[in-house]
Formats: C-alpha cells, sequence, structure tokens
C-alpha cells in the first residue's frame, strides 16, 4: 500500500498505532512496526528515565520505524525530547499544545515530525511551523479531545482542502472500512487508539481492557470541556462528575475532584470504581482481545475486500 504516509514513515500499511497514555509501551509499539503499521511510544505518561527505557526494548524487539507520541504541555518535556533525540528516533507526533516550540528543532536532528490537531485552524498553523504531516483528530476519540466536537467525517474533508502536506484521519477509526471510509475521503492515512488497546501487548490493566469490549453505543462521553475536554466511559467516577454538573458546580470543585492521577489509577492501575477510564466512541464496536499484529492483518483484509466490493459494484 505504496502512500504518501508509508513513504514518509518506511513503513508498509498507512496505519498508526496512537501514543495512548497508560497504553502504549514498548510491547504495543513494537508489535504493531512488526506488523507493518507504525507503532508510537506513549510519553504523556513516562517519566524521562521511563521513556528512555521504553525507547531501547522498542528498538530491541522491532527493526522497523517506530516513534514517540509527545504532549507538549508535559511538564518536563525538554528532558523527554533531549532523550529522544539522544536515542536517535527519527519519528516524533506532538499534541496538546504549539507545534511552533519544537518542530523547527525536530526536524533539525533530522526527525520526521506530526502534529494531532481537532480543527482547519490548528491544521494550517502546523503545517506553517513545518511539520511533515498532520493528523486530523474527530471528537469520537478517546482521551483529552478539541473543544469544537467535529466528527472525523466532517473534519478530515475540511482539513484535506486547504492542507498540501500528507494528512492521518484519527478519531472513530475501529475497523478497515473505517480506514477506507477516511481514504474516500482524503486522508492518506489513519491513526488508531481504542482498537490497540483492547490488545494483549496494550500495557493498560487487564479490568480496563475487559470494560472497553463490554461498552455499547453512549457507553462514552465527552466531559470536562471546563478543564481539557475528555472522552470517558461511564463509571462511578463519571457519575460523580455528573453529580457536579447537576449541583452547578464550579470549575475549581470539578478540578479538585479530578485531582492527580485519575487516568493511571483507572487504565494502567484497573481501579474501574474511582479511575478514569478513556476510550473513544469506537469501543462499542470491539468484541475481542487479539493481537496487534492481528488488528493490523483484520484491518488490512477488510479494507482490500470492502475495496473491492466497492469496484464490483461501479
Amino acid at each position: 500500500m505504496l502512500n504518501s504516509i508509508t513513504q514518509l514513515f518506511g513503513i508498509r500499511y498507512p496505519i498508526i498505532q496512537a501514543g495512548m497514555v497508560w497504553a502504549s509501551g514498548w510491547r504495543l509499539a513494537s508489535a504493531v512496526s512488526n506488523a507493518g503499521g507504525l507503532g508510537l511510544l506513549g510519553a504523556g505518561s513516562m517519566y524521562p528515565a521511563v521513556l528512555r527505557e521504553h525507547i531501547q526494548k522498542c528498538k530491541k524487539a522491532t527493526d522497523m520505524p517506530f516513534g514517540v507520541n509527545v504532549p507538549l504541555l508535559y511538564p518536563d518535556i525538554d528532558k523527554l525530547m533531549e532523550i529522544i533525540l539522544d536515542e536517535k528516533v527519527k519519528i516524533v507526533f506532538t499534541a496538546a499544545g504549539n507545534p511552533n516550540l519544537w518542530t523547527k528543532h525536530l526536524k533539525s536532528h533530522g526527525c520526521t515530525v506530526a502534529h494531532v490537531v481537532s480543527s482547519v485552524k490548528f491544521a494550517l498553523k502546523a503545517q506553517a511551523c513545518g511539520v511533515d504531516a498532520i493528523v486530523a483528530e474527530g471528537f469520537e476519540a478517546g482521551g483529552h479531545n478539541g473543544r469544537e466536537e467535529t466528527t472525523t467525517m466532517a473534519l478530515i474533508p475540511l482539513v484535506k482542502k486547504t492542507i498540501e502536506i500528507p494528512l492521518i484521519a484519527a478519531g472513530g477509526i475501529g475497523s478497515g472500512n473505517a480506514m477506507l471510509a477516511a481514504h474516500a475521503l482524503g486522508a492518506d492515512g489513519v491513526q488508531v487508539g481504542s482498537r490497540f488497546v483492547a490488545t494483549p501487548e496494550a500495557s493498560s490493566h487487564d479490568y480496563f481492557k475487559t470494560e472497553v469490549i463490554k461498552a455499547q453505543q453512549g457507553s462514552t462521553e465527552l466531559t470536562l470541556k471546563e478543564l481539557t475536554p475528555v472522552r470517558l466511559l461511564k463509571n462511578p467516577f463519571y457519575n460523580k462528575i455528573k453529580e457536579l454538573y447537576a449541583e452547578g458546580a464550579s470549575t475549581e470543585k470539578l478540578n479538585k475532584l479530578l485531582g492527580k492521577g485519575r487516568a493511571k489509577k483507572g487504565m494502567f492501575e484497573g481501579d474501574l470504581v474511582e479511575g478514569e477510564l478513556e476510550i473513544g466512541q469506537v469501543a462499542a464496536q470491539i468484541e475481542k482481545i487479539i493481537p496487534a499484529a492481528e488488528v493490523v492483518e483484520e484491518f488490512i483484509s477488510a479494507y482490500n475486500n470492502k475495496l473491492g466490493k466497492l469496484e464490483l459494484f461501479n
């Protein structure tokens, strides 16, 4: 599947595994890369020394390209970037912040840089900063999200007609059929998060993975917009958030309830009561936990099968 994304990253398939906090460690990243996609380490949940360890283990587990996803609001981002460059990682995905802060520096060290956006406005700003590709993420996605609440189906065509660099679709991409739909709308590749959570290689807790495959339509909601919008599975912690909203609680009270470490508690430690469980709407389509390589294989098989049927229809 040779196109601008496979050529840009040196991969077989235009499938990027999202760098999700508490899920995207070296086992998942290397498994996806070995299967022909692009694995990403999720640096947002890693201390600098932990990131170095995951990079080194990933290097030993795969000879294929892999990268690191870095939230630009990370407190010690300079330390993360130093490690990425010191370990000679050549692919960096940035998100949640201003790409102008690091893009030129990364590219001066030979890195290929992609940036995640949720709107046309920020896609254009990222392109102007010199990034090599744009990840346009609709609000179906899990975790922290854009305030615009634009769906992937609406966002991709809008971004495609305004940028000149490769475009990666994200949010609600849970199958090869969805990948084909994204390509039809103008995307050159797809970024997949939630589907890769439900794999043995994901570093998230088995309890969380089980909740993901139990999810139904309406099991998630985008909330906490006054702080940073985040899509969560509905659980007792989510119910506490809803209770505060019903009481007309202030931003300060919402922030106090959230506290620190909620995502780690839920997604990594498996506390399904008090933890924050970040996952996308596509969780309702996920029915089983399978290896990451099988996920990639299913995507490509379904993509080709559906494409063939559409060609026959024409």
